[in-house]
Formats: C-alpha cells, structure tokens, sequence
C-alpha cells in the first residue's frame, strides 16, 4: 500500500507500505505522513486499485466506500490509513475486526491484529492500584481505588475483603473507561504478602483479614520459634517464624477465636481471594505461598508437617501455580459486569516483592531491586535455592521459576508519610527535602521500627527512635534522618546478603519512595552501590500485567517479557567521598538498636 502526499499540486513519491516484518515477526515503523489532503493508493491486484485517486476529504471517502463495499459488501471499513503517523514498531496496519458474517480476503499483506491489552492489579494495604498494559509494554492507563485500614487494637492491623474486590471492580471499570475491554486478553496480580484470609463452606468470609503489618502473634511466634524450633521451621520452610507470616496467625485464631477456627474451610491470601472472586478457583502462586510458613519453598509445595504443626488440613489450602501459570478464566458474571471477553485468562500473580521484581526485571541470577513501599525490602534473585545460616533474609521462591532472598522492613516509605502527614501536617515532601543540604553529616539518628521490625531483627517490640537532638537541631535535620534511617535499615540486610559472599554492584529501585530523587541519592550512597532508575515505576501492578502476558503466549517466559519491556532510563552513581561519610555513619547506626533492644519490651 502506497500514502502518497501532495506538493504544489503533483504526487509526490510515497514511502512504501506497509513496512516490512521484523525478525520477531512484528510490524516495524512506518514514517508516513498521513495529512487530510492524502490519498490511499492499494497495490495492483488487490481488489482495491480501481477508480480515480481524488483529492482532499471527497476523495479519500470516496475510496473507502468502495473499499468497504468491496470488502465485505456492507459497513465494514478500512480505515483511511493504515497506520497511525508515528505508530510503535510492534503495530501492524490498524484496520476494524472483521464482522463474522464475510469472509476476510484480503490476504497475509493485511493481516487484522488487535493491540491486546493486559491488566496488572497490585493490592496493596491503603489501595489498590490497577494498571493496563499493551502487549508491547507500553503502560496505557493506571488508577487507584482506596480503602479502609482498621486497627482494632493496639498492634493489630486489619482489613474487609469484600473492599479490596469491590474497588477493583469498580477500579477496573474507570481503567477499561475509553478502551475497548473487548481486547483485554489476561489479568494477573502483585498483593500484600501474608494477611490470613478465612471462608467458611459456603465460601463467605469468615473474619476480617489480619494483615502482614499485625503485630498481635508475638506468643505464637515464640512458641513456633522456640518451641517447635528454628532449625526445624527452616527444614520444613526455609524460613523461621515472624509475627507478620500468616501460620503464626493461624495458631492465634485457633486460641482467641476457636468458634472461627472450627469453621474454616479455605485459608487463602489477599491476592488470592481476588483471584477466586474473578475465576471461582482456589489458588495460590510459589511466591506468596513461601511467606506462610506452611510451603516447602525447596519443593514448592505444601509441607505435610508444618500443616500438622499447625493444625492446617491440606484440603484448607489452595492448588499451588508458578506466578506465570492461567488458574482460570473470569466467570461470565463478572465479564458482563466490566465489559470483557469470555475466556480472559488470569494468572496466579504473584506477592508484591515479587511482582515488583519481575517489574524492574530482577529475575535470573544475582540481580538485586529495592522497592521503597509502604514497607521496604531489597531483593535478590537467584536461580539456585539457597539460605543464610541465622535465616535473617527470607528464603521464597520466585515468580520466574526459580528462587530468591529478601530481607524486609515493616516501615520504609510508610516512615516518611507518617513524619510529613502526622507530624509535620504537609503534604509537600518535595519543599521539605529541597531544605536537606549536609549528606552524610547529620548528628541525628532515626531508627524505623514503626511497626516492629522484621529483617534483620525479628523483633516486634522495636519502636521507632530518634536520636542525637541537640538545641540546633532543625526540622530539616529530623526529615533527613528518617531517609537515612530507611536507608540504613535496608543496608543492615544487604550486609546479611554480602555476608553469604553475593557481590551486588547496582540494584533497581521501585516503589512511591524511588520518586524522591534525593532519596534515591542518600540509598546510592549508603550502600555505595548504582541505583537504576527504569522508565516505569509502577513494580507490583507491571510485573502482574507481565506475568498475565506471558500466561497468554505473548512472551516465551518471565525472562524474556523482563528483557524486552524493562528500560533503565537514569542511573545514580555513589559519590566516593558522601559514600566514605555514609560509611562512618552507618557503623553509628549499627550500635543503636543494640543498645536500646531491652528498653523496647518495656515500653509496651
């Protein structure tokens, strides 16, 4: 096909069209200039080079009708031009679907071919946030719906399911707003890790969930920890118990809600009971199921003993899927209600560490990401299972197949909402960072223990702690040492990792946090380490459109998707000299928990 243009009257030499396949098989860019005054020229032979080429408007409308009579013989139309000026490579020539009812004879020179569009939900503690993604990777719309939080008891953190899957009903609905839904070809997940989720045999929820962030099963924790044994949890798991893990939650409901108890049917996570709203399947993916303290992370399957331990029947748990693997198709109901396709597949997902990691591409041997979240956690992937001697890093298993460690604090951007809304009343972090201007000198210390602390210190009763205030110290110095606290804190893992000999030199970054490009410099420096920056942002919700991308065949495996759709667009080098000063900064640090961990029991 031919666009020819005009110039003083005469036709000027067209670019050919359509442009040649690519490698993959995919439709390179087309440089075409496609004015109002242009005509359509078909190529010889094609059904379509009959008539006179006429100018402006009349004749290009001319031709289409014509095309379109003989096309189909009724209304369905070639569009005016077959690309759009300026289309991506990966976009054949855009033309309407044809109608069912004619047979398309054009031939392999117009094979029709939708833009499919992928759906990425992160579920995350104060909102969900939905985003659709093209299959070339390209982000086109993201919106969040927000939720109650509820805190019942001092240390308890929990939440209603019914809100998660009602906003992103009504999410997915202002998503798809101006889109055809008709070509959202899969769904998949990154979700808050660890909440406890309980049906009963009619599949009705049984009790609020309790979140990853509850602190109330510190006697459960203790009991698995000591009782049953550290050594023994890591054989069975390969991970010691923590308060916010989803089996000490279990004992807890067993003691204080034995009427609860003995109605349960299904234990299920966050994500996961999203995924059985949408499909009517109980499941659940390898890497959320490694933070529950019930999975054999080794095997990737259930433990038989850590079931007994606690009590579980195995019938309780779901199936367990790799993140890539379809568990279903949404249900017609649910179709109908937000304008899909019968058969949309849906992924397994995966937990929001995870999910994030696919999303920044950190899948494969020795790649490293750190998500500044509610929580924070650095993450490193490994294609052989593995764990640290004292278990201060979680071992889980990944959403690409193989395996990775994670070390995880409870507060990290969370830290700095709570010191900007709460203490300082604004909402411009930016005009309260552009005050900072002593890296690396700062006299004041901020232990991040809001919520307890998790990697490395397993301890719930750690409280947040500033340190080192004198008469001059300024607002600016106190909004400082929060960042660096975080900073710090996440460092305390790193070591954990460098201790088992990983050699990290870069690591991306995701998460609200990583928007604070002074944050991002304090993190490049007190790790010493390059901080990549990458195009999108959008972790958890982009690795579960992924992840949905790779369960439809659009991508051969979670790798491939990885290498082809993560771009790192900036990278932060450390500054040798803020990085010695960080170092000195950070050996003060390491001492002040240590010195204040018996005083924390205490203020209870």
């Amino acid at each position: 096909m031919l666009c020819p243009g005009t110039k003083n009257g005469k036709m000027h030499k067209p670019d050919p069209f359509p442009p040649p396949l690519s490698k993959d098989g995919l439709w390179e860019t087309a440089k075409i200039d496609c004015s109002r005054k242009h005509l359509l020229d078909f190529p010889k032979g094609s059904g379509y080079d009959k008539g006179k080429r006429r100018r402006g408007n009349e004749g290009r409308m001319g031709l289409r009708a014509r095309a379109r009579k003989r096309s189909t013989g009724h209304g369905g139309a070639i569009r005016s031009c077959g690309l759009r000026c300026g289309a991506q490579r990966g976009h054949p020539p855009r033309r309407d679907p044809p109608c069912g009812k004619h047979q398309d004879t054009r031939g392999s020179a117009f094979e029709w071919r939708k833009e499919m569009y992928y759906i990425g939900i992160d579920l995350g503690t104060s909102a969900v946030k939905l985003l659709l993604m093209e299959s070339g990777g390209r982000i086109a719309n993201v919106v969040s719906r927000e939720y109650p939080l509820y805190f019942p008891h001092p240390g308890w953190s929990e939440q209603n399911p019914e809100d998660w899957f009602e906003q992103t009903m009504e999410g997915m609905k202002e998503l798809l707003a101006g889109f055809d839904a008709k070509q959202v070809a899969g769904i998949s997940f990154g979700g808050q890790m660890h909440g406890l989720v309980i049906l009963d045999d009619q599949d009705r929820v049984i009790r609020p969930a309790i979140l990853w962030n509850d602190g109330r099963t510190a006697e459960e924790n203790d009991y698995l920890n000591q009782v049953i044994g550290r050594e023994r949890l890591s054989a069975c798991t390969a991970n010691i118990s923590f308060t916010g893990f989803t089996a000490p939650k279990i004992l807890w409901v067993k003691k204080n809600e034995p009427e609860n108890f003995a109605r349960i049917e299904k234990i299920m996570l966050p994500k996961d009971y999203l995924a059985y709203r949408l499909t009517g399947v109980h499941c659940t993916d390898v890497s959320d199921a490694s933070g529950m303290l019930l999975f054999d992370v080794k095997n990737r399957c259930w433990s038989k003993e850590m079931c007994e331990i606690c009590s579980v029947k195995e019938s309780w748990l779901a199936k367990v899927y790799e993140s890539y693997e379809t568990v279903g198709a949404v249900l017609p109901d649910i179709a109908e209600r937000l304008g899909l396709s019968c058969g949309v597949k849906v992924a397994a997902g995966a937990g929001d560490n995870a999910a994030a990691a696919v999303g920044t591409g950190t899948v494969g041997e020795g790649r490293c990401n750190i998500s500044l979240g509610t929580s924070g956690t650095i993450f490193i992937s490994s294609e052989s299972f593995g764990v640290d001697q004292n278990n201060a890093l979680h071992a889980f298993a990944h959403a690409d197949g193989h395996y990775h460690l994670m070390g995880c604090m409870l507060s990290a951007a969370s830290c700095n909402k709570w010191w900007m809304d709460d203490i300082l009343g604004t909402s411009d972090y930016a005009a309260q960072q552009a005050a900072i201007g002593n890296l690396g000198e700062n006299h004041v210390y901020f232990l991040p223990y809001l919520m307890g602390e998790r990697s490395p210190h397993n301890d719930p009763d750690a409280r947040g702690t500033f340190i080192g205030m004198t008469m001059d110290t300024t607002r600016a110095d106190m909004t400082q040492a929060v960042l660096e606290g975080v900073a710090f804190a996440l460092r305390d893992s790193f070591e954990v990792a460098r201790s088992l000999g990983i050699s990290i030199e870069s690591t991306k970054i995701c998460g609200g946090g990583a928007r604070s490009p002074l944050w991002k410099k304090i993190i490049a420096n007190v790790m010493n380490i390059s901080v990549d920056v990458l195009e999108s942002e959008e972790g958890p919700g982009y690795g579960g459109a992924m992840l949905a991308a790779v369960a439809c065949g659009e991508y051969g495996s979670v790798q491939e998707a990885a290498e082809k759709l993560v771009k790192v667009v900036d990278t932060v080098e450390p500054d040798p000299e803020l990085a010695a000063k960080y170092e000195a900064r950070y050996a003060q640090f390491r001492q002040i928990y240590p010195a204040v961990k018996e005083l924390f029991p205490k203020l209870k």
